[in-house]
């Protein structure tokens, strides 16, 4: 059962987005966990597996579009349909918020999540995402 998360879950979906390569250094993974939680326009999601968290899914609504951030699913748990669950759970939180659409990021030599995505019918929105770091 898919379910929103608690504070006390921030180190356990830290060391499963770990896991499954989403972390980068200039980004701190546990403040992104914490400030999902303390805004009313998002959430983190997660499923567990005997009690042991094994997917994610950080889910926000900016008032334009709605986003997914950390999809993850544990190494042991993936081929099993965790991954569709978390973004079927994610459409269905964004709805509620009353978000229109919704769209992600992927790093674009990741293959694999390429296809995943490819797979539960997501396209590409070619369109360049620019940023930089004011903190």
């Amino acid at each position: 059962m898919i379910e929103a998360l608690g504070g006390d879950d921030a180190k356990t979906a830290v060391a499963l987005w770990q896991e499954a390569d989403l972390t980068r250094p200039w980004n701190d993974a546990t403040a992104d966990f914490r400030r999902a939680l303390e805004s009313p326009s998002s959430t983190v999601l997660g499923i567990r597996d005997g009690g042991r968290l094994v997917g994610t899914a950080m889910v926000g609504y900016d008032g334009h579009r709605g986003w997914v951030y950390y999809l993850a699913v544990a190494k042991s748990h993936r081929g099993r349909g965790l991954g569709k669950e978390l973004m079927t759970a994610a459409e269905h939180w964004l709805k509620a918020a009353g978000a229109p659409k919704i769209q992600f990021m992927v790093r674009t030599e990741n293959d694999a999540v390429l296809a995943f995505y490819d797979h539960l019918g997501y396209i590409p929105q070619y369109c360049v995402v620019l940023g930089r770091r004011i903190d």
